[in-house]
C-alpha cells in the first residue's frame, strides 16, 4: 500500500523522540489572547491556520530531509521539529479548551468555526503533563504493555494516579472511531463485511483448494483454515504473490507491460508525467512546479534514503512532493498514479483552513489514490496510452484478471478489519494481557479462515509483528477505503458513460468523472464525510454493492469451481502438523558467500581426510590384521569427526534462497551428519560393533570333520555353484549360517539402537528414513512396489520353470511342485543369483552355450589381461583409461602370503571378466566426477554406480561382443542359441530382483520397529518365502540369525540399491544401444567402439536429483521396468509355452505401462 505523509495538530504522529524540554517553538507561532465570542472564535481559526502552516513546513521539511538522505545530522533534526511541533500542538489545544468551553461552543452559529477548534481542542497524548508524556512516548516506543483503556497507570497499586489521554472517550479505541464520525460506525463495518464474506468464502475455497494441489492433505485440511505462512505474504493480508500457483488460465497472455515500457524508453520521470496526463484529462490540477523541482522519483546516489513510496504535503499552499525510489515496471506505474492521487487531493484542499487539510474521512485518502488504479491498471487504459498492442477480450483472460485482484482486495478484506477490531477489545478490556495472542488467533481464524503453521502461546505476541500495531497507527482506514474506492470507481464510470462490466472501466479523458472527484477532493475534512460522499455519490453510507458488482464475473466462476468444496472451514481448531525438524532455520546465516567459503574449505579438508580413511580400509581389507583394523577404526573416528564438524557448521545456514542451486544441495548433503552426530561414547561403540560384525563375517569359516576349514570365498561359494549333491549343499548353507549368521545376532540389536539414535539426530524417524532419503523421491517405497507388480509374473515364471527342472533331479521328497524352493538347491548361498545351475536348466542342452572361459585360458589370460580388455571397452567409447596409479596399486590377484582379505581375488573365467568390467565401471565412474566437490562424488542415486559396472556387463556378455575381441569363434543365430544366452542372463538378472528388494524391505520393518528382535528369523523367512517362494532346507528358530549370513546386513551396507540398479540398468542400455544406433533385438545389442553411447552424465555425479541425472541418459526421468522386459522378451514368451505345456501354475504376464 502506498502512503502519504501529514502532519496534524490532532494526531501527534511523531511521538517517539524522546524529552520535550528541548523544545523550542518560535514566540510568534504561539497563540495571544482570545476572547469567547463568535469574532474571536473566528480569529482564533484564522490565526491557527496562519501559524500551523508554518510549524508543520517545519517539521515536514525536516521529515522529509531525513528521509531523503539518512544522517544521524539529520536525525537529530527532524527530532527537533517533532518536538516544536508537539509543543505548537499543546500550546494552541489549551489554549482552545482554555477560552472556548464546550457551552460556548455548543451555541457558535458558524458550524465550520465550532468543528475547527474542536479539533484543536483534541491534544490526546498531549493532554499529558511534560514528564509524563515522555515515560507514555517510551511505552510506546517499547511496547512492553498495550494499555486496555484510555488510562495509563505506571503504578498499578495506585489507580488514583493515572492519566487521561483523551478526556470523553471510553477509551482509545473509541477515540480512534470517533474520527469516522458516525455513531453506528462499528455496525456499519460488521454489515460491510457481510455484505463481501461469501465472495470471500469462495476465494478462500479455491486458493485452498489448489494449496492443497501443491502441499498435499498433510498440511492443508480441505474442510479447515490455511496455514498462514503458505498466503505469499508475512501477514497473509494480500495473496497476489501466490498467483502463479492460482492462475485458472496460464495460457492466456499475462498482463504486464513492463517489457514495453522499456521499449519506449520510460523512466521515472516520464511514468510520473503519464500519471499527471491522467489527471489532466479530468480536468483536475497539473503538479505545480515544485513537485517537478523537489520531489524524489529515483534513489539518489552516494546517500541513504527510505525507499518506501510516500505523498508529501509541506502546509504551505505550493510545495508537495512526491518521495519514491522508481523502477520502470508495470507495477511501480500504478503506485505513481497511486501517489500522485494523494498529491492532487492535496492541491484540491490546499485553500482550506489547516485542520481540514486532509480526508473526509481516514479511509478517503487511500481509496483516492486506489481508484484511480482501478482504470489505470486496465488492459483498456494501457492500450489506450500505447503500453499494450492488443485488447484480448474473452472470459478467460478477464477471469485472469480478476483473479488476480480478488486475490489483492478480496483477500485483504477480513485482515483490515480484524485488525482494529482486536485492539478494540484491547482498549476496552474484553481481551486482556492473558489473552492477547489467543484472542489474535481467534479473530483472524474466524474471519480470515487461517490457522497458524506452528503452536502459539501467549509468550508469543504475534499481533506486534505487524508494523501498525507497534506504531500505534489505526488500520481501519484500508478497510473502509477498500469498500470507498469501489464506490466512487462506479460513480465515475457512470459519470464517464462506460458501458460494459465495471472491472473494464477506464475513466481517462472523462470531465465529467473529474468533477465528481474534484467535489470529494475539494472538501477535504470540512464536513461530515458522510455529507462529501452525498454530495458526490448520492448516497451517505459506504456500500460494498459495488465491489460486488465488479467482481461479479469471478464470483460466478468461483461459484462453478467450488461446486464440491466445503465453503468456509468448519474444522476450525484445526491446525497442521509441525514439519519434521523444525525449527530447522530459526536464526540461521543467509549469507551464500560465506557458504561457499565453508564449502571450500570443507572440500579442501574432507578430501586430506577420506584419503587417509581409504588407505586404512584397503590395507584392512588386503590385510585383515588386528593392527590395520584399529587404524582402519582410527581413521573412521577421524571422518566422523571431520563430518560432524562441518555438518554442524553447516546446519548454521538457512540456504532455501541461495542462487547457486549447487551450493545449496552441498549445505543439505553437508547437513546429514549421519553416525557423526551420536556422543563420542557411542560412536565409538557404534564404530566398534561394526567393525567386529564385519571381521567376525569375514573370518568365518566352516570345518568339516576332518578339521579341514573351509572359507566363504572361494570354497563353500564353489560348492553351491558346482555340487549336486543334495547333503553336501546343506552341508555348506548351514555351516556357514551357523558361523557367519548365528554368531551375530547379539550384536545386532544394540546396532539397530545406535543406528536408529544417529538417524534421529538427522531428523529422521528411523535409520531406514535415513536410507530412503539418498533417493529423494517421497513415493519411493510405492515405486519399488510398482516395480516389483510389474516384473513379478516374470520371476514366476522363472521360479516355476527351475523348480520343474529341480524336481527332475532332487525328485518330489525334496521339490515340491507346487512349493517353494529349497533355498540350498540354487547355486548360490544367498539364492540370490541362480546362474550356478544353468546346468540343471538349460532349454536347450544340444544348442550352443556361451561360455568364453576355454578360450580365455586356450589363450592364456590372467588377470592383468582381463582388466586391460575392460579398459580398452572404456576407452572405445572416448571414455577415460584406468591412471598409472590404478595399474600400480590394485589387488588383482589373492595374494600369496597367507594374508585374510576381502577384495576381488581374480581368475581367469567369463563370470569374473564380466565382474572386472562392472567393477572398472565403478572406477570409471570415480575418474570422471573426481572434479565435483567432494559432496558430490558419489552416484546420483546409490543404484546409478552398481548399474553403469551392470550396464557394460549386459554388452560385454553378448556373444557379439565375445567374438569382436577374440573369445568366440562365431555367432550363433538360431532361437535355441538365443533363449539359452537369455536363459542365463535371467538366471543372474530376473532371479536376483526379489532378493534385492526383500533384504532392505526385512531392515526397514526392523529399523521402525515392525520386526522386534524376538521375531528377526521368523520375518526373514516369511519375507524370503514372499517374494523369492524359497524355504529354509533345515528348521530355523530364533537361535539363528540367518540374515547375518549375508555380508551387507553386518556391514551396514544398504541393499535396495541393487534393485534400483537392476531397473535402471536396463534402462540405460536401451538408451545406449540407441545411441549406438543398434539394430535388431536388445539383448544382442552391444554399445562396444560407440563414442555416442559414450555419455558423459558420470560426470554430474551427485550434483543433480537422479532423475534429471535418468533424463539425459534415457529422455525419461523415472524408474521404468518396460526396458527389462524388452529385453527378455523372446524367453518371456518361451517360458509361458513351456510352463503352460507342463500344467505350472501361471501367474499373469508381465505388466507393460500404456
Amino acid at each position: 500500500m502506498g502512503s502519504f505523509v501529514w502532519a496534524a495538530s490532532v494526531l501527534l504522529l511523531p511521538l517517539l523522540w524522546g524529552p520535550l524540554s528541548e523544545a523550542a517553538v518560535p514566540p510568534d507561532w504561539l497563540p495571544g489572547n482570545y476572547a469567547a465570542d463568535e469574532a474571536d472564535a473566528a480569529r482564533f481559526t484564522e490565526d491557527y491556520s496562519d501559524m500551523a502552516e508554518k510549524a508543520l513546513y517545519h517539521s515536514v521539511t525536516a521529515s522529509w530531509n531525513y528521509n531523503t538522505n539518512l544522517t544521524a545530522h539529520n536525525s537529530q533534526l527532524q527530532v527537533q521539529a517533532s518536538l516544536d511541533e508537539q509543543e505548537f500542538t499543546e500550546a494552541w489545544g489549551k489554549k482552545a479548551k482554555a477560552v472556548f468551553s464546550k457551552v460556548f461552543l455548543a451555541t457558535l452559529p458558524n458550524k465550520s468555526v465550532k468543528k475547527l477548534i474542536e479539533k484543536i481542542s483534541e491534544l490526546g497524548p498531549a493532554n499529558l503533563p511534560t514528564k509524563e508524556r515522555e515515560e507514555y512516548n517510551k511505552i510506546l516506543s517499547t511496547m512492553d504493555e498495550i494499555y486496555s483503556t484510555a488510562k495509563v497507570c505506571p503504578d498499578k497499586q495506585k489507580p488514583d494516579k493515572c492519566w487521561s489521554l483523551e478526556p470523553g472517550f471510553a477509551d482509545t479505541g473509541a477515540y480512534w472511531r470517533s474520527w469516522y464520525e458516525t455513531p453506528t460506525f462499528e455496525q456499519d463495518l460488521e454489515q460491510l463485511y457481510k455484505t463481501v464474506e461469501p465472495l470471500y468464502k469462495q476465494l478462500h475455497a479455491f486458493v485452498r483448494r489448489q494449496l492443497f494441489n501443491q502441499y498435499g492433505s498433510k498440511y492443508i485440511n480441505l474442510k479447515g483454515p490455511i496455514p498462514a505462512h503458505l498466503l505469499g505474504n508475512m501477514w497473509s493480508q494480500t495473496w497476489n504473490n501466490i498467483y502463479g500457483l492460482m492462475i485458472p488460465f496460464p495460457e492466456k497472455p499475462n498482463l504486464d507491460v513492463t517489457d514495453k515500457m522499456v521499449e519506449k524508453g520510460y523512466d521515472a520521470v516520464k511514468m510520473f508525467q503519464v500519471a499527471e496526463e491522467f489527471f489532466t484529462s479530468l480536468d483536475l490540477i497539473p503538479m505545480p512546479e515544485a513537485f517537478w523541482n523537489e520531489s524524489m522519483l529515483v534513489k539518489p546516489e552516494g546517500r541513504e534514503v527510505v525507499c518506501h513510496a510516500s505523498a508529501w504535503d509541506f502546509y504551505n499552499q505550493k510545495d508537495f512532493r512526491i518521495k519514491q525510489c522508481t523502477t520502470v515496471t508495470m507495477e511501480q506505474l500504478f503506485t505513481v498514479h497511486h501517489e500522485m492521487g494523494h498529491v492532487e487531493y492535496y492541491l484540491q484542499y490546499k485553500d482550506q483552513p489547516v485542520g481540514y487539510r486532509r480526508g473526509a474521512n481516514p479511509g478517503f485518502h487511500e481509496a483516492i489514490g486506489d481508484v484511480l488504479s482501478l482504470s489505470v491498471s486496465t488492459p483498456k487504459h494501457l492500450k489506450t496510452i500505447g503500453l499494450l498492442d492488443t485488447l484480448t477480450n474473452d472470459e478467460e483472460t478477464d477471469i485472469n484478471y480478476l483473479l488476480k485482484m480478488a486475490l489483492e482486495k478480496m483477500a485483504f478484506l477480513p485482515f483490515g478489519y480484524l485488525i482494529d477490531q482486536w485492539r478494540w477489545n484491547v482498549f476496552s478490556g474484553q481481551t486482556t494481557p492473558d489473552r492477547y495472542n489467543a484472542d489474535w488467533w481467534h479473530l483472524r481464524t474466524k474471519y480470515q479462515g487461517i490457522c497458524p503453521p506452528t503452536p502459539r502461546t501467549e509468550d508469543h505476541f504475534d499481533a506486534g509483528a505487524k508494523y501498525h500495531i507497534p506504531g500505534n497507527t489505526p488500520y481501519i482506514r484500508y478497510f473502509v477505503s477498500f469498500i470507498l474506492q469501489f464506490q466512487f470507481h462506479e460513480k465515475l464510470c457512470k459519470a464517464a458513460n462506460q458501458t460494459g462490466p465495471l472491472h473494464t472501466c477506464d475513466i481517462y479523458q472523462s470531465k465529467e468523472a473529474g468533477n465528481i472527484l474534484r467535489t470529494v477532493l475539494k472538501a477535504g475534512s470540512s464536513k461530515p464525510w458522510p455529507e462529501v460522499l452525498q454530495e458526490a455519490l448520492g448516497t451517505n453510507k459506504m456500500d460494498a454493492g459495488a465491489l460486488m458488482r465488479y467482481f461479479d464475473p469471478i464470483i460466478k466462476w468461483l461459484d462453478k469451481q467450488n461446486k464440491n468444496e466445503t465453503i468456509g472451514w468448519p474444522d476450525f481448531d484445526w491446525v497442521p502438523p509441525v514439519p519434521e525438524g523444525y525449527p530447522a532455520d530459526i536464526d540461521k546465516n543467509t549469507d551464500e558467500l560465506q557458504a561457499k567459503q565453508l564449502l571450500q574449505e570443507y572440500n579442501e579438508t574432507a578430501e586430506v581426510v577420506m584419503n587417509t580413511y581409504t588407505e586404512a580400509s584397503w590395507a584392512y581389507n588386503t590385510d585383515i590384521t588386528e593392527e590395520n583394523n584399529n587404524a582402519m577404526l582410527q581413521a573412521n573416528l577421524d571422518m566422523s569427526n571431520h563430518t560432524l564438524n562441518y555438518g554442524l557448521k553447516a546446519r548454521q545456514y538457512d540456504a532455501a534462497d541461495f542462487q547457486d542451486t549447487g551450493v545449496k544441495r552441498i549445505m543439505e548433503k553437508l547437513s546429514d551428519i549421519g553416525r557423526a552426530g551420536l556422543p563420542d561414547a557411542e560412536l565409538k561403540e557404534y564404530t566398534t560393533l561394526l567393525s567386529t560384525m564385519e571381521t567376525m563375517y569375514s573370518v568365518a569359516e566352516v570345518c568339516k570333520k576332518d578339521g579341514t576349514c573351509l572359507p566363504l570365498d572361494p570354497d563353500l561359494q564353489k560348492i553351491l555353484a558346482e555340487s549336486r549333491d543334495y547333503d553336501e549343499l546343506l552341508f555348506a548353507w548351514k555351516g556357514w549360517r551357523d558361523s557367519a549368521g548365528k554368531e551375530l545376532r547379539p550384536y545386532y540389536h544394540r546396532y539397530v539402537e545406535l543406528a536408529n539414535k544417529a538417524a534421529e539426530l538427522n531428523g529422521y524417524t528411523d535409520n531406514g528414513a535415513s536410507w530412503r532419503a539418498l533417493y529423494e523421491t517421497p513415493t519411493f517405497e510405492e515405486d519399488l512396489e510398482a516395480l516389483w507388480k510389474q516384473l513379478e509374473p516374470l520371476y514366476q515364471h522363472i521360479h516355476a520353470y527351475v523348480r520343474r527342472s529341480l524336481h527332475k533331479k532332487y525328485g518330489d521328497k525334496r521339490v515340491n511342485l507346487k512349493g517353494p524352493i529349497p533355498a540350498h538347491l540354487l547355486g548360490n548361498m544367498w539364492a540370490q543369483t541362480w546362474s550356478g545351475i544353468m546346468d540343471l536348466v538349460i532349454p536347450y542342452p544340444d544348442a550352443t552355450q556361451v561360455d568364453a572361459t576355454p578360450a580365455m585360458v586356450a589363450k592364456k589370460w590372467n588377470a592383468t589381461m582381463m582388466f586391460q580388455e575392460s579398459d580398452r571397452f572404456f576407452t572405445s567409447l572416448g571414455l577415460l583409461p584406468m591412471p598409472q596409479e590404478f595399474w600400480d596399486k590394485s589387488m588383482l590377484l589373492k595374494p600369496t602370503d597367507g594374508k585374510k582379505k576381502r577384495l576381488q581375488c581374480t581368475v581367469v573365467t567369463m563370470d569374473d571378466l564380466i565382474t572386472v568390467h562392472h567393477e572398472m565401471g565403478h572406477v570409471q565412474y570415480f575418474l570422471q566426477y573426481k572434479d565435483q566437490p567432494v559432496s558430490f562424488r558419489d552416484g546420483a542415486n546409490p543404484g546409478f554406480h552398481e548399474a553403469i559396472g551392470d550396464v557394460l556387463a549386459l554388452s560385454v556378455a553378448t556373444p557379439k561382443h565375445l567374438k569382436t575381441i577374440g573369445l568366440l569363434d562365431k555367432v550363433e543365430n538360431n532361437p535355441e542359441s538365443d533363449i539359452n544366452f537369455l536363459m542365463s542372463i535371467a538366471l543372474d538378472k530376473i532371479a536376483f530382483l526379489p532378493f534385492g528388494y526383500l533384504m532392505d524391505q526385512w531392515r526397514w520393518k526392523v529399523f521402525d520397529g515392525r520386526i522386534p528382535a524376538s521375531e528377526y528369523n521368523k520375518e526373514w523367512w516369511n519375507l524370503r518365502m514372499k517374494y523369492q517362494g524359497l524355504c529354509p532346507p533345515v528348521a530355523r528358530s530364533e537361535e539363528d540369525f540367518d540374515p547375518g549370513a549375508k555380508f551387507h546386513i553386518p556391514a551396514n551396507v544398504p541393499y535396495v540399491r541393487y534393485f534400483v540398479s537392476f531397473i535402471i540398468q536396463f534402462q540405460f542400455h536401451k538408451a545406449l544401444c540407441q545411441a549406438a544406433n543398434h539394430k535388431g533385438p536388445l539383448h544382442t545389442c552391444d554399445i562396444y567402439k560407440s563414442k555416442e553411447a559414450g555419455n558423459d552424465v558420470m560426470k554430474l555425479g551427485s550434483s543433480k536429483p537422479w532423475p534429471e541425472a535418468m533424463a539425459l541418459i534415457t529422455g525419461q526421468s523415472k524408474m521404468s521396468a518396460e526396458p527389462l522386459v524388452e529385453y527378455f522378451q523372446p524367453l518371456i514368451q518361451w517360458l509361458k509355452k513351456e510352463n503352460s505345456k507342463n500344467n505350472e501354475v501361471k501367474p499373469s504376464s508381465p505388466r507393460t505401462t500404456k
